[in-house]
């Protein structure tokens, strides 16, 4: 009996060749901007505004322009860190574990991914820095030389754990991303008009020519990062988790924390991807390679993180009721039950119940329901770090500290002020350099379009990907039958 595989979906759709994939992916970076960019860059950068007048008043007023008490030392400044840690944690997973495991389909969004991670860990690495209250002593968190008087880097602390992860993670991931677009950056140097961008980026390409022994350079590289990489997707969010496991209150001190906050930031990094995604692939024209199987691939993967999150969520519960410990008790009912029961039941309702129907296939495949729900997991997991560190803290040991949290329209504005930040960064991103990695395109290209599934499509914008599917099963003798199998000679 031979081996028999189902038909694979190709991740390339139309008719196309090498020279048309190079202009289509290149046209975006060399056009002038567009009326929409300029109303979107507009539109970024006045919010980027608010975040740097907010910014300017936290510095010259102190920490008491936030809503923060005695009692609840942590507010938005340590939620909105620890969720743009997390958001920037699918750029590495999709850039190292999968091309790890050789999975074709991050070829189309791995370049995307990488820079929304820079972005994102540049957002979140202001609300440490700005947390100290004294930003000008930010340097004290480096591994200086201890002759700087009484204040001393206390490496005892998982915040300054942080510090080296973050640093690590950030160093790591630009390199990555760096390494893989130096052949497209020569490849838009060789496609230049202008004398100056010939020049601009011929230097960003280190004088890329292409050559075989560059292309296996290239390649190794590519792995030994990687590899490097890896173990930070895992590691990142472990430390960041530490700044609440190793503590001694009770919602905090739990062992559970690092795989928990692990799979929750994949989850709130794919969601992210998907966000910026599917806007991108339609304002830019890039619905060829950006595919409804590629949405569908990531909406699976969330789907799995998510009931990750929703098993965290009740073995904490089931901890705190076997444990017999009444504070620890108490904490858990409090987040279900007490004063911020609303802000739990959005998390449970964005983060459990949500992702759940992406089992339904037509729901996974639709690109304005995909979006819909990237936006309710991004709200949940904002909420999910809101709950564990206010919920936490409110309520303290003695009923006499009892407090509650109301953030300030300082600490909105710095929120608001990084988002404006990442789309400002993300805009510059999409309009000078290409979202989509040609050169690893390419690389596919002839393998998963099989010959020309979709030609009868070639030209439209919006096509259906289904129906081209089941032309390019036709063409083979075969139904849409997701249970149908196309013997050996097909590969």
């Amino acid at each position: 009996m031979s081996h028999e595989a189902a038909i694979r979906e190709p991740l390339i759709f139309g008719e196309t060749n090498y020279s048309v994939i190079t202009d289509e992916i290149c046209a975006p970076a060399e056009a002038k901007p567009t009326k929409h960019w300029y109303i979107g860059f507009t539109i970024a950068m006045l919010t980027l505004c608010i975040g740097i007048v907010s910014f300017y008043y936290e510095v010259t007023h102190g920490i008491g322009s936030w809503g923060l008490n005695k009692t609840i030392g942590w507010g938005f400044d340590i939620t909105n860190f620890v969720w743009w840690i997390g958001i920037g944690h699918a750029g590495t997973l999709i850039s190292a574990i999968l091309l790890l495991f050789r999975q074709d389909w991050r070829n189309s969004i791995n370049r995307s991914a990488e820079a929304m991670t820079l972005f994102a860990v540049v957002c979140a690495g202001q609300f440490p820095i700005f947390h100290m209250g004294r930003v000008w002593n930010a340097f004290f968190t480096l591994p200086l030389p201890n002759d700087y008087g009484p204040l001393w880097p206390n490496f005892n602390s998982a915040l300054l754990w942080d510090v080296f992860a973050i640093s690590t993670y950030f160093t790591v991931s630009i390199v990555f991303w760096y390494t893989g677009i130096i052949p497209d950056l020569a490849t838009l140097r060789d496609r230049a008009k202008s004398k100056t961008r010939w020049h601009i980026f011929n230097f960003f390409s280190f004088g890329w020519t292409g050559s075989i022994r560059q292309w296996n350079r290239f390649e190794l590289v590519s792995l030994i990062l990687a590899g490097l990489a890896t173990p930070l997707v895992l590691s990142v969010h472990t430390i960041v988790s530490f700044d609440f496991a190793t503590s001694v209150l009770p919602g905090w001190h739990t062992t559970i924390f690092p795989p928990y906050f692990v799979a929750g930031a994949i989850f709130s990094g794919f969601a992210m991807v998907l966000t910026l995604l599917i806007i991108a692939r339609k304002v830019m024209r890039l619905e060829k390679y950006i595919t409804i199987g590629h949405l569908e691939a990531m909406s699976k993967i969330i789907t799995l993180t998510g009931t990750m999150v929703g098993i965290a969520y009740g073995t904490e519960f089931f901890m705190a009721w076997y444990s017999g410990y009444s504070y620890e008790q108490f904490t858990f009912i409090n987040r279900a039950f007490g004063p911020y029961w609303w802000s739990y039941w959005i998390m449970i309702s964005c983060n459990v119940v949500s992702p759940q129907l992406f089992w339904v296939r037509k729901f996974r495949r639709s690109p304005i329901f995909i979006f819909i729900m990237s936006i309710f997991v991004n709200i949940g997991m904002w909420f999910e770090r809101f709950v564990i560190i206010v919920t936490s803290l409110h309520r303290d040991f003695l009923p006499s500290s009892w407090a509650m949290y109301v953030p300030t329209w300082v600490e909105f504005g710095m929120f608001v002020g990084t988002i404006g930040l990442f789309f400002v960064l993300f805009f510059l991103f999409a309009k000078y350099l290409p979202v989509i990695a040609i050169a690893e395109v390419k690389m596919i290209y002839k393998k998963t379009t099989h010959g020309k599934p979709a030609g009868a499509y070639h030209g439209e914008q919006d096509y259906d990907q289904d129906k081209a599917y089941e032309l390019a099963a036709a063409a083979h003798g075969h139904g849409h039958d997701e249970h149908e199998t196309v013997g050996e000679h097909h590969h």
